[in-house]
């Protein structure tokens, strides 16, 4: 087993907290070796799911474009061993992307390149809305509902974020105030009975899981997530990249007996209401559990 890349259930995020961090702009996007998985994956998804995971309003064209090319651009100034360019066909693990494709929205020309989803946000009268995005990994959550929603609506169902809150209020400020030299990360964690990467049903519409959760079946899926605002729309790009991996994967960690406790202790501090949100109502307690004997070894 491999060390999980992030562990922000180190306690170094606190869920259900906004959480933002500045961000060094050469670690934007974080190629690795799965790379070429994600990819795969994704052109999966574009052959059969299309419509799931992109979504874009009509005026959305320049802003997708100033997407592409910054970062494409970015990818083969700061890695370019792994992504090379010649002309406008970018190559990359086993696939080529043609940045002159007429075909192809920019926007999904741009998803195709990395493995983190891509979410623009963009500032209207009521709030910031969700006006394009390529999302191939979405956690639990819907592409197509949320689309042309503005944040807080968005937001709605999570404790603690939804409309007249202030966390709603300090989100709205943060990306009235985001500047273009600064952009910001995040990372986050839930818990899933399956290491599948689309999850675009709500945790809420699927079936309960019969068998007993144990730190092998039930996968830690942590998001890192960043808000770079674009030097000439102004609109904000939201980066998501996922990576999923087996609960008990943190036992081979260095770190392992501190991690396990850390994730014992932020699972039993969710309340009644952010348990049910996370879907853990009937995994929670037996988690706990076994994250403490792993602590005490």
């Amino acid at each position: 087993m491999t060390h999980p890349t992030h562990t922000p259930y180190d306690g170094s995020a606190k869920p259900f907290t906004i959480g933002l961090i500045p961000l060094d702009l050469t670690r934007w996007i974080e190629p690795d070796a799965d790379l070429g998985r994600y990819l795969d994956e994704k052109q999966r998804l574009f052959r059969e799911h299309l419509s799931e995971i992109f979504v874009a309003e009509e005026d959305t064209q320049a802003t997708q474009q100033e997407v592409l090319d910054l970062l494409s651009a970015y990818l083969t100034d700061h890695h370019p061993q792994t992504f090379r360019r010649d002309g406008d066909l970018v190559s990359v693990a086993d696939h080529s992307v043609d940045l002159g494709d007429p075909s192809l929205p920019p926007l999904l020309k741009a998803g195709t390149l990395v493995a983190d989803d891509l979410v623009i946000m963009r500032r209207k009268e009521d709030g910031w809305h969700l006006v394009a995005g390529h999302v191939a990994f979405p956690s639990s959550w819907s592409l197509q509902e949320k689309f042309g929603r503005p944040m807080q609506a968005i937001h709605a169902d999570v404790p603690g974020f939804g409309e007249g809150t202030r966390n709603a209020t300090l989100i709205t400020r943060i990306f009235d105030n985001l500047q273009v030299s600064q952009p910001v990360e995040r990372l986050n964690w839930s818990v899933n009975t399956t290491g599948e990467l689309f999850l675009s049903a709500s945790k809420h519409r699927r079936p309960q899981v019969a068998t007993p959760p144990t730190l092998e079946t039930r996968f830690a899926r942590v998001e890192r997530q960043t808000l770079r605002k674009l030097p000439v729309s102004g609109d904000i790009l939201f980066t998501i990249r996922v990576y999923v991996d087996p609960i008990a994967i943190i036992a081979s960690h260095p770190r392992a007996l501190a991690l396990a406790s850390s994730f014992a202790a932020q699972l039993e501090a969710l309340d009644e209401h952010q348990t049910a949100y996370k879907g853990l109502i009937h995994q929670k307690a037996e988690l706990v559990r076994q994250l403490r004997a792993l602590a005490a070894t």
